[in-house]
């Protein structure tokens, strides 16, 4: 599995399994969004994209299919949760 994290921008990283071909975005406000059959390229290029929300807005939210998430949101866990609330 391929693994990009960003820094900055509403995306904060990106899980890419080649030979499923899908592509999990993990997003600031803790979601997960699974898409399927996306070609690496597709992935690479999000990856180097100066802003890849706009990428993903152009090129993957309505071209490919939703999936479910390889791995679950973060911050499902109470002790985020709560850190979330009252802070750290």
């Amino acid at each position: 599995m391929l693994s990009n994290t960003f820094r900055n921008g509403r995306i904060r990283k990106a899980d890419y399994d080649p030979a499923a071909q899908q592509l999990d975005l993990h997003w600031d406000n803790k979601s997960v969004l699974a898409y399927k059959h996306v070609p690496q390229e597709v992935y690479r290029r999000l990856c180097s994209a100066p802003n890849p929300a706009t990428y993903w807005e152009d090129r993957i939210a309505e071209e490919y299919p939703k999936g479910t998430p390889m791995t679950p949101a973060t911050g499902s866990d109470g002790a985020r949760k709560l850190s979330d609330l009252f802070g750290d």
